[in-house]
């Protein structure tokens, strides 16, 4: 039995993974959002570990507003780099599992093949520099049975996301202007939830491990809200920009599809195509939230 605190319960990735409760009987879950746990506060953080008697931190929580961080450095910092120093600190002396997710932002987007691993970031914004400051302190303080994973342009039914967005504007607008020149792979929260229950078990490493999940597949955002609308009938024309005409705070990066060779290998965790993942949670968020029709 596993005594799991999975923080950013609220968010995408915290919501699949409580979705998916009920199919780890032997997963004793403890949900905790800003509200119940700030992981700001350390010594609460480590009080709250303590009394619960943790096994397992699945840390959900992050600042990602990409363009606000830009002008939020501090707040940034403590959620996505101080936030983690305390949870690996706090991991590697009580012998706990930590699972951090991480981004595809740490790096330039100025590669030509997907990124591996071992490949060095560089990160562009606030936000991937922040994301990557929390993955140097774990490496650094190295807490045994622990791993980082990477993802990108993530999903789902829940909280504010791409998406949403787009079933939102495609009700609002007859057409959208939409970034056809930053390539990368979209994430449905749910399969990176069921992955992540999944590898718990085998996550069994005296070095702290680096690993990327996304969908498979490849495509621009343009691409992403094109499919977006062709599976659910909405008739919104998408016209495709480049990311000069559509100016913001961060700078994105233009490629950041990322390598999964190594997860598949190790784990043995399923990467479906992004089209299907779409396809369920299109479904999902008509039958829960019934907020688009068909």
């Amino acid at each position: 039995m596993y005594n799991i605190l999975v923080t950013g319960a609220n968010g995408q990735l915290g919501s699949e993974i409580r979705d998916l409760e009920v199919d780890y009987p032997t997963y004793n879950f403890i949900f905790t959002d800003r509200e119940e746990l700030d992981i700001t506060k350390h010594k609460a953080v480590e009080n709250f570990i303590e009394v619960n008697t943790i096994t397992v931190i699945i840390n959900c929580a992050a600042y990602t507003a990409v363009d606000k961080a830009e002008s939020e450095i501090s707040v940034a910092n403590e959620i996505n780099h101080l936030a983690i120093e305390n949870f690996a600190r706090i991991a590697k002396t009580k012998g706990i599992k930590l699972i951090h997710i991480s981004t595809d932002y740490v790096f330039d987007g100025n590669s030509y093949k997907p990124y591996a691993e071992s490949d060095t970031p560089n990160p562009q914004s606030v936000y991937g520099k922040t994301k990557l400051a929390g993955e140097t302190v774990m490496l650094t303080i190295n807490p045994l049975n622990s791993i980082i994973i990477r993802t990108s342009w993530v999903y789902s039914g829940y909280a504010n996301n791409f998406v949403k967005t787009m079933l939102r504007l495609g009700k609002e607008r007859d057409q959208l202007n939409v970034v056809a020149d930053q390539i990368g792979t979209p994430t449905y929260a749910g399969d990176l939830a069921k992955a992540i229950l999944t590898m718990l078990p085998k996550i069994k490493n005296e070095e702290l491990e680096l690993l990327h999940y996304s969908n498979e597949g490849v495509c621009s955002w343009y691409d992403f809200a094109k499919v977006i609308f062709e599976h659910t009938n909405v008739n919104c024309k998408v016209n495709p920009i480049s990311t000069a005409q559509y100016p913001t705070a961060a700078k994105r990066p233009y490629y950041s599809v990322l390598n999964k060779t190594k997860i598949k290998g190790t784990y043995s965790v399923s990467l479906p195509y992004w089209k299907d993942s779409l396809k369920i949670c299109l479904r999902k968020i008509k039958s829960e939230q019934k907020l688009i029709k068909f």
